[in-house]
């Protein structure tokens, strides 16, 4: 037989190994794997035919092992893949939820400010009303004490006539104002008598002549006691009717309990 023949007679059973394996593993072995066994079938053909069985499981033991890291590289990136995409996901939720939170906080506080603000603007409002409320009450007040006060009638200044009788009742009304007691008759009565109505007459030749202090006017006073019973609101002159009756009275109420009650020199 020639050569050649011997040759392709050894060949052709790693041949049908390598097609066996092929067919029985292509499914389930990668690209790679299919390559690595294709390799080794090649390579272990070319020796004895009593190294087949060897050559045969090499084959299939490095088919096998060139499997597994493919598998691992592949789950990696996969895993890599998928966790990357979920931070991403959290990433984009994280800040969805961030300008969420910016923009509900946003509009609490506009709600907020706008709440304050109508708030204010009702209490304003209110003041004002009671303000207004107030003012008209008043005015109504002041309305209705004027329409209820009685016109009052202008009373002129009541005048005395320059005379006795103008004089006594001058003094009555100012005796009055001052709780000084007296009547019209005690006064006229002393009157004559001390002085017969002469608002300018002196005692010249009594005691207190003598001691240097002159009775003096319509009721014959002396200017010590005028001056210490002066009345206000009379004149300080000693012989003024009004000023001179209304001290003599004040100085008969503090001695005697009224001008009425002096019938004689005083």
């Amino acid at each position: 037989m020639p050569l050649h023949n011997d040759i392709f007679r050894r060949i052709r059973p790693n041949i049908t190994v390598k097609r066996n394996l092929t067919t029985k593993h292509k499914q389930r072995l990668g690209i790679a794997g299919v390559a690595a066994l294709g390799a080794a079938s090649l390579t272990f053909s070319l020796m004895p035919s009593d190294a087949q069985t060897t050559t045969d499981e090499t084959a299939v033991s490095a088919a096998a092992f060139s499997d597994r890291p493919v598998k691992e590289v592949r789950a990696g990136v996969t895993d890599q893949l998928a966790g990357a995409e979920l931070k991403a996901r959290a990433a984009e939720a994280k800040q969805q939820s961030a300008e969420a939170k910016e923009k509900a906080d946003a509009k609490e506080k506009a709600e907020a400010a706008a709440k304050k603000e109508a708030a204010e603007k009702a209490a304003a409002k209110k003041r004002a009303a009671q303000k207004k409320a107030e003012e008209e009450r008043k005015k109504k007040a002041a309305a209705s004490r004027a329409a209820a006060r009685p016109a009052m009638k202008q009373v002129a200044a009541k005048t005395y006539p320059n005379n006795l009788d103008g004089w006594i009742r001058e003094s009555l009304d100012v005796m009055k104002k001052n709780g000084i007691p007296g009547s019209y008759h005690g006064l006229h009565k002393n009157i004559m008598r001390e002085s017969s109505g002469n608002p300018k007459a002196i005692n010249n030749w009594d005691i207190n002549a003598i001691n240097g202090v002159p009775s003096k006017g319509l009721l014959q006073v002396i200017p010590p006691t005028f001056q210490a019973y002066h009345v206000p609101g009379t004149s300080w002159d000693i012989y003024d009717p009004v000023a001179n009756i209304t001290a003599a009275a004040n100085y008969a109420a503090d001695r005697y309990g009224s001008i009425d009650n002096v019938n004689g020199p005083y």
